[in-house]
């Protein structure tokens, strides 16, 4: 049992509410706490990446295209089936959390009474304009813009991770309150299928006994199997089948069948000549460093997101990145296009897109080492090829 979290009791002496930054800070003090009691007994979900240190977007989808691509290399389908829920955030009961923070996470005496007197009495109105709606209480839902909501909406999700796990064959991953589930089988285990929908049945279950609902018009299937296949892992999907996409957009990278993430480029460099030409007619009144500033929110952002999972790229496919990273750098520096772009590069201090790809892989890598070994890694930064 987690009874040792030792809580900041602050009392308020103004006349009505306490101020919002004395709210946050409290938060924050509770916040750190309880996150390093989770890591201490090891209590979170293993496959869970939202709001937690070390962990993102990157890293989930890291893993999830890791798995595909090795049963794929071992000529193994794979099945991807994206779950999305319905306002998730706003239907979390109170009673139901704090029975989680006691039963689940083993919070007692006074930190599970601190929980239950930050949720309870709460309360909301609807203003426009001029107007105000009458107040109603509060029972469901974290607080929205709390420092707390989100490590609170975690802990609800944790009775998932059990049902979840007990189905062998079957892997999933959490960001939030988006799950990815996805099933790999050898051509002739077509059956295997069936353990998804039991799977799904026992989500639908366990979420409407926890107020959580999927919105499954925004359910999304993704079929990772040779083109001959495809028709024949889709009559075995049933009802599910009419969920299936030619490719699915999952936490902001485009995934494909092939797991090529062709679709993922292609929307990538068209977004990014959008905003540089949009960009250009603004640099006449921009100095350099507001220019660079602008670029590197707009492009340089794009380019690095999740770029860990460019190590599949084709050549081709690369070589279009590189194009919109060249482009960015004769904007900035106002040079003509025939400008040889490698001395550029080196003057500005970026890496190549392939080696900025490398240089992430290596950053994750000694994180990961660095986490669980607490091991020393030194890593050089390639150099860029010589040659225009």
């Amino acid at each position: 049992m987690i009874s040792s979290l030792v809580l900041v009791n602050i009392t308020i002496t103004a006349a009505s509410e306490p101020s919002p930054n004395i709210s946050k800070m409290l938060e924050k003090v509770v916040t750190k706490q309880l996150t390093a009691a989770l890591d201490e007994h090891n209590i979170y979900d293993s496959f869970q990446s939202g709001f937690r240190r070390a962990h993102s977007t990157e890293t989930a989808l890291l893993r999830l295209s890791n798995d595909l691509l090795t049963h794929s290399d071992t000529g193994d389908c794979s099945v991807l089936v994206l779950l999305d829920l319905t306002a998730a955030f706003d239907t979390v009961d109170h009673h139901l959390l704090l029975e989680r923070l006691r039963d689940w996470v083993g919070l007692s005496g006074s930190a599970l009474e601190w929980f239950s007197s930050y949720l309870s009495e709460r309360s909301f109105s609807v203003a426009v304009s001029k107007f105000r709606s009458s107040t109603t209480s509060l029972t469901h839902g974290v607080p929205q813009g709390s420092v707390l909501g989100p490590l609170l909406f975690l802990l609800y999700l944790l009775p998932l991770q059990h049902i979840l796990s007990s189905f062998k064959g079957i892997s999933y991953h959490l960001y939030a309150d988006d799950i990815q589930l996805y099933i790999s089988f050898k051509p002739h285990e077509m059956s295997k299928l069936q353990l998804l929908h039991t799977c799904l049945d026992s989500i639908k279950t366990w979420m409407a006994g926890s107020f959580l609902q999927l919105n499954e018009d925004k359910t999304e299937i993704l079929i990772c199997a040779p083109d001959k296949l495809v028709p024949k892992v889709r009559d075995s999907l049933g009802q599910l089948a009419s969920h299936t996409k030619p490719s699915v957009r999952n936490l902001g990278v485009t995934f494909d069948p092939a797991l090529t993430l062709d679709s993922h480029v292609s929307s990538l460099v068209r977004s990014s000549f959008f905003h540089l030409r949009n960009i250009a007619k603004l640099s006449p009144i921009l100095s350099r460093s507001e220019l660079e500033t602008v670029i590197h929110t707009f492009i340089s952002s794009r380019l690095d997101y999740c770029n860990s999972l460019f190590t599949c790229l084709s050549r081709t496919s690369l070589n279009r990145l590189q194009v919109v990273q060249n482009a960015r750098a004769l904007l900035l520096t106002k040079s003509s296009k025939h400008t040889h772009i490698t001395p550029l590069l080196l003057q500005l201090h970026w890496l190549p897109v392939n080696f900025r790809v490398h240089f992430k892989i290596l950053v994750l890598v000694y994180r990961a080492l660095d986490k669980h070994h607490h091991t020393s890694v030194i890593f050089s930064v390639p150099t860029p090829p010589a040659g225009p």
